[in-house]
């Protein structure tokens, strides 16, 4: 990379852009959908929504990944903004639920492309001692868009209308690309390979099938027992176990799995996974949890995970900072530590009497752990590494990171709406029928469904605190995934980053390699 001749101060403002405009849209859209559903009709469709863009990311991430290693990382950086860019007016065009669909997922596959490049370019690009800070930076715009997305959807949807919350991405997107493709320059050493098409493809179809099944799993005519459900989580089984056939057997894999080998990677992938499960469980239901016990509108919560959004921004400059002072074992353990009593105090101390200051307080709490990952993971992962599979080794933290969040969202979706109807059982004056209308409760939230079903002022209460419960439940059940993250972080070794005194690229410390049992990054 020579860096001499990239402008990288504008390198960095167009890598921001980019990566905020891809993160934010995984969340900006909740706060517009009952508007979009009005105008464009499709209630049974709209989970496609949230749906078709996180599974077309997730099927795209490890593959541009590989192909930037194997092409240079700015054509694929640039190809992925235009996808976007182009996916997001697309959507702002959309006739009816079904073209949304599609639009949302050409920008999946965009934002499959610039998430996992954007670090790549980074370590490429910057110095040692300043590579730590940017890390925490960009790592932060996770947890900012996260939060940020639905406020500013709600505001763009009641102010001018749903389709700008697409729009607003074509400037942002335009000025990205002038500022890579302008200021970006990168070397011409890359190596001709082969490109493993049949891993590429059986990956795809073992993601969708896998998906899918996540997805319509429990829906009306979906049983989780059912035999087209389980069919869906057999195919996906099986086409893995092929894959890892292919993949072991070709001489260019589209997922390098000799990378698995190293603990430290092992460790980093299997913590990004759980950390994605944490994340969206209190992304979804604390906002929930704040409407239904407070009785507050979409709209007057929508800033309720601010809290978090600053622990999480703080902790994710803090742990850039100081990935060059101490093993990353010990930083991910107090990270995990952190997340723990977080979704502890989230799940044992929490009840419809707490406040709204206490509740902010275990927030916060939970952003500080949990916002060390976005940071440090990359970092970790990217010195464990060669070179040549620099973007792969990054795609996969993108990768592992939501599928966490996809199969967080199914299981503690399942627990919650379980265990909210054994507690509305519970009430005599619910009947059978009513019980089964209200399903998960999120309904509930709604004046006019609880008017539409002719519920008395005393019922709603009653079944708002089954909610509420049922919530508290959920957290409990998440307080898992920190304590098996922890079990990980001891896994990670001794390695830690030392800075080269001169620049250059950094790597794992003698003492750390000597942990992972080589003191070079090679692969087998």
């Amino acid at each position: 990379m020579d860096a001499k001749k990239s402008n990288v101060k504008l390198v960095i403002a167009g890598l921001l852009l980019g990566l905020f405009m891809a993160s934010l849209d995984q969340t900006i859209v909740s706060t517009a959908m009952t508007n979009i559903i009005q105008q464009l009709g499709g209630l049974d469709k709209f989970v496609w929504i949230y749906s078709a863009y996180m599974i077309a990311m997730v099927v795209s991430t490890p593959i541009f990944g590989k192909l930037s290693d194997m092409y240079g990382r700015k054509r694929f950086f640039l190809a992925g903004l235009v996808l976007f860019t182009v996916g997001s007016i697309l959507c702002g065009t959309a006739q009816n639920m079904e073209q949304l669909i599609i639009y949302r997922a050409i920008q999946g596959i965009g934002g499959g492309a610039l998430m996992p490049i954007v670090f790549t370019i980074i370590f490429d690009l910057i110095p040692d001692e300043k590579r730590g800070k940017l890390m925490g930076l960009f790592g932060a715009v996770f947890g900012v868009s996260s939060v940020f997305g639905p406020i500013l959807g709600g505001l763009i949807t009641d102010n001018i209308s749903w389709r700008w919350i697409f729009y607003i991405n074509v400037p942002i997107g335009i000025l990205s690309m002038i500022f890579i493709a302008k200021a970006y320059h990168e070397s011409k050493n890359t190596r001709k390979q082969s490109i493993d098409w049949a891993g590429a493809i059986l990956l795809t179809a073992a993601i969708l099938c896998l998906m899918f099944g996540l997805e319509l799993g429990g829906s009306d005519g979906w049983a989780w027992g059912s035999a087209k459900t389980i069919s869906f989580f057999v195919a996906s089984g099986a086409l893995f176990i092929i894959f890892l056939s292919v993949e072991r057997a070709v001489k260019e894999p589209i997922i390098q799995l000799s990378l698995f080998k190293k603990r430290l990677f092992t460790s980093n992938m299997m913590i990004s996974l759980l950390y994605g499960g944490v994340m969206i469980s209190a992304a979804t239901y604390i906002p929930i949890f704040i409407q239904g016990v407070f009785h507050r509108s979409a709209t007057e919560t929508s800033s309720v995970l601010t809290p978090m959004m600053l622990g999480v921004v703080l902790s994710s400059q803090v742990g850039g900072r100081i990935a060059n002072k101490f093993r990353f074992r010990d930083i991910m353990i107090v990270s995990a530590l952190t997340l723990l009593i977080g979704t502890s105090l989230l799940g044992f101390a929490m009840d419809t009497t707490t406040s709204r200051l206490i509740i902010t307080l275990y927030m916060i709490i939970v952003g500080l752990g949990m916002g060390v990952s976005f940071s440090l993971l990359n970092i970790s992962t990217l010195i464990s590494v060669p070179p040549q599979y620099k973007g792969s080794a990054s795609s996969l933290i993108t990768f592992f990171r939501t599928i966490g969040s996809a199969l967080g969202v199914t299981v503690f979706g399942a627990l919650q709406k379980s265990e909210f109807q054994a507690g509305v059982k519970a009430i005599p004056a619910i009947n059978p029928a009513m019980a089964a209308q209200i399903k998960g409760g999120q309904a509930l939230l709604d004046p006019n469904v609880q008017a539409k079903m002719g519920m008395s002022p005393e019922i709603v209460n009653s079944l708002l605190t089954k909610l509420a419960d049922s919530i508290i439940y959920i957290f409990q059940w998440s307080v898992i995934l920190p304590i098996i993250a922890i079990v990980f972080a001891l896994l990670m070794g001794r390695a830690r980053y030392e800075a080269a005194k001169q620049g250059g690229h950094g790597a794992p410390s003698k003492q750390g390699s000597q942990a992972e049992g080589t003191n070079k990054p090679e692969l087998s």
